[in-house]
């Protein structure tokens, strides 16, 4: 297929803009993420499975890049348990956050703040630099391309570096189940465009991709070999039903026990 300067001219104007408006959307966030916005209990779930993976897979005293940082709640915990974090975002709002959490923690002389995008690793001058490379709760799902990404990954980690990441997955029982009996047949569709969608935040908009398992190993199987991945959380509602886990928590906690148990079946991930 044959594309005219100006039409490719155009894409690519279009895909820095995503990039802007996502950008901004974490921006104006980025004061009251450690609330319920960003860090809700369903969250909080999620992240401590984060870090068990994470405590298997990297040995202590590891140099590690956090791709999407946030406000730094990875970052300055694996920090503390004696790594040695550069923690990344492309919105300079989160990097802020991340390094005023390490200075609170006085753990500046173990998390390094870049202002990076995920999009833009190439700007990271260490080469074979890192033990390993992780990013937590979707930060990859606004990457427009993880091929590229991938590229960049595996020039900046060491020979037998690991990547560990978890992504937004484009089956959601509860999403599903949640909009189908509202009749919302649009917001049940939006995880299945195969291509970033505007999705709202705060007013703005967060440009998103929704994965399925085949698709992220198809981004990264040139430059890493797959070894382990799971499901997380597909039993239970995502965070932003978080009431339904304070209204049930009873039935929550034995859906996030068989959610564990349950995360390695080839059915469920």
């Amino acid at each position: 297929m044959n594309i005219s300067p100006r039409a490719d001219l155009t894409a690519a104007d279009d895909k820095l803009a995503q990039l802007h408006d996502t950008r901004d959307a974490f921006d104006s966030v980025a004061a009251d993420y450690d609330g319920p916005r960003g860090n809700n209990a369903l969250i909080q779930d999620m992240r401590t499975e984060m870090w068990r993976r994470l405590d298997a897979t990297f040995a202590a005293g590891s140099r590690l890049i956090d791709l999407g940082c946030g406000t730094g709640l990875d970052a300055v915990r694996m920090a503390r348990v004696g790594h040695y974090v550069t923690a990344t975002d492309w919105s300079p709002r989160m990097v802020e956050r991340t390094h005023e959490r390490a200075e609170r923690e006085q753990l500046t002389n173990r998390v390094r703040t870049i202002t990076v995008g995920a999009h833009e690793l190439c700007r990271i001058e260490d080469q074979g630099q890192f033990d390993g490379a992780y990013s937590n709760l979707g930060a990859l799902n606004c990457v427009p391309d993880l091929a590229a990404m991938a590229v960049e990954c595996a020039r900046l980690l060491k020979p037998r570096g690991a990547l560990v990441f978890t992504v937004i997955g484009r089956i959601c029982p509860w999403e599903i189940g949640y909009y189908a009996r509202r009749r919302n047949w649009g917001r049940i569709s939006v995880r299945f465009a195969g291509s970033m969608v505007p999705v709202s935040m705060n007013k703005r908009v967060v440009w998103t991709r929704y994965y399925t398992p085949r698709e992220l190993y198809r981004a990264f199987e040139r430059q890493f070999t797959l070894e382990h991945y799971r499901g997380l959380c597909l039993l239970v509602p995502p965070p932003y039903l978080t009431w339904l886990r304070e209204r049930h928590s009873h039935l929550y906690e034995r859906l996030w026990r068989l959610d564990r148990r349950t995360a390695g079946w080839p059915v469920l991930r």
